[in-house]
């Protein structure tokens, strides 16, 4: 640590070094981006170009590759960025940023991730303290202190937590891909079904003999269409009362906790433990379907898995019973929840000018796709295998960004020698 050296911004910096003037051409053009063109560490490029007689006021600062875009409207957010020039085309910032742009002997990859820093996050937090609008300005931001080391360490920090942004992005990307390829197949299969091998059948363009018509459009031929509250129970659970909750014990499944992957029960309200044996009718068990019927999560959906110990089921989240589970497989029962024709005939009668509330009258026309026993197994298991790998992304992205997390600390911060770590 003894060769790093605490600096302020604008000594390892330009901030806002090119603008627009205001002789531009009327018919200079440009793309434009703007503060919503930008999240944490991403850029989201227009598809069109416009002119300086078009643009919006705010469209001043003048962007060249590797530029830093700092948002200064509530920075809180971390809507900071490198900018990577994809074209020779012309690239203008709104005012809403600082741009940063290095001077020698600086990498400006270190300076883009010493922004995400804790000390610099507390710097910040220190300017935007009681307003009303967080924000700071470009002199704010010139004024920013961090500790920077000899130009030849900032290059290796720099490229080993570059390498780790780039990791977790091509694991988001992959979650993107599947997640895609899951709603497709949900279509799929809710079109055109598996046959006895687990293949999926022709289309109807392509094979119209295999289908017949139905009030829910062409349908396999093995397959009915039924009402649905004629094979499903619509289950509420119990209304608990502020005063029913204790600091800890057994843990209350209310709409919020519904999340599209399972119930997330980290904010959780509890009841005694003493209580269990009031409730024992409300148990929420591994499998069970449930939605949230009422609010801003209205119609989410979920198959709760890998619980442990007993939760309780809140009033306003329904929970999904077949009649009978040789002919309703749970599984196949909360996929058709999701899909977007079943949700249409649910939600047709809903007010939509005042807070949406579904119940049990609202599930007891509407119509479903059923298909036997067996087919609706291997629907599951397909769907299943991709929510396996989703899983297995989704952990990986949660260990790699918990790495660069340890890694932004302990080298940013000096911590650590780069030679002792393993790019």
């Amino acid at each position: 640590m003894s060769e790093w050296k605490e600096k302020t911004l604008k000594d390892l910096v330009e901030v806002d070094p090119e603008q627009l003037p205001s002789s531009t051409d009327a018919d200079f053009s440009f793309f434009y981006i703007d503060i919503s063109s930008v999240s944490l560490g991403n850029v989201s490029f227009p598809i069109h170009s416009i002119q300086y007689k078009d643009a919006p006021s705010r469209a001043r600062k003048i962007l060249k590759d590797n530029d830093i875009l700092m948002s200064t409207v509530r920075p809180n957010l971390k809507a900071f960025a490198q900018f990577k020039k994809r074209s020779k085309s012309n690239f203008i910032a709104s005012t809403g940023f600082a741009v940063l742009r290095s001077r020698p002997n600086v990498e400006i990859g270190f300076i883009y991730h010493s922004l995400f820093s804790n000390e610099v996050e507390t710097q910040i937090e220190a300017l935007v303290v009681g307003s009303n609008y967080p924000a700071i300005n470009s002199g704010d931001v010139r004024n920013l202190k961090i500790n920077i080391p000899l130009f030849p360490i900032q290059q290796k920090i720099a490229h080993i937590l570059t390498t780790c942004d780039t990791v977790i992005e091509q694991t988001q990307s992959a979650i993107a891909k599947n997640k895609a390829i899951k709603q497709g197949m949900l279509h799929d299969l809710f079109t055109c079904g598996l046959d006895t091998n687990g293949h999926l059948r022709p289309s109807y363009h392509d094979a119209p003999e295999l289908y017949k018509e139905s009030e829910l459009g062409m349908i396999p031929k093995e397959w009915e269409v039924k009402r649905f509250g004629d094979f499903v129970h619509l289950i509420h659970g119990f209304q608990f009362r502020d005063y029913d909750f204790t600091e800890n014990g057994i843990p209350i499944v209310k709409i919020g906790q519904i999340k599209p992957e399972n119930v997330d029960l980290s904010n959780c309200s509890f009841i005694s433990k003493n209580r269990i044996d009031e409730f024992r009718s409300i148990i929420i068990r591994n499998g069970d379907v449930l939605m949230a019927l009422t609010g801003a999560t209205l119609g989410k959906a979920c198959q709760v898995k890998k619980l442990k110990n007993d939760v309780l089921q809140n009033y306003r989240v329904g929970r999904f019973e077949p009649k009978n589970l040789d002919e309703i497989h749970k599984g196949f029962l909360y996929y058709t929840l999701t899909t977007r024709q079943f949700l249409n005939q649910v939600f047709s009668k809903v007010n939509a000018g005042a807070q949406g509330n579904i119940g049990k009258s609202d599930f007891e026309k509407p119509l479903f796709k059923m298909p036997d026993i067996n087919e609706q197994r291997r629907i599951f298991d397909r769907l299943e295998s991709l929510n396996h790998k989703l899983e297995s992304e989704e952990t990986l992205l949660q260990k790699y960004q918990s790495i660069k997390r340890g890694l932004m600390g302990d080298l940013l911060g000096g911590k650590k020698e780069v030679c002792n770590i393993r790019q």
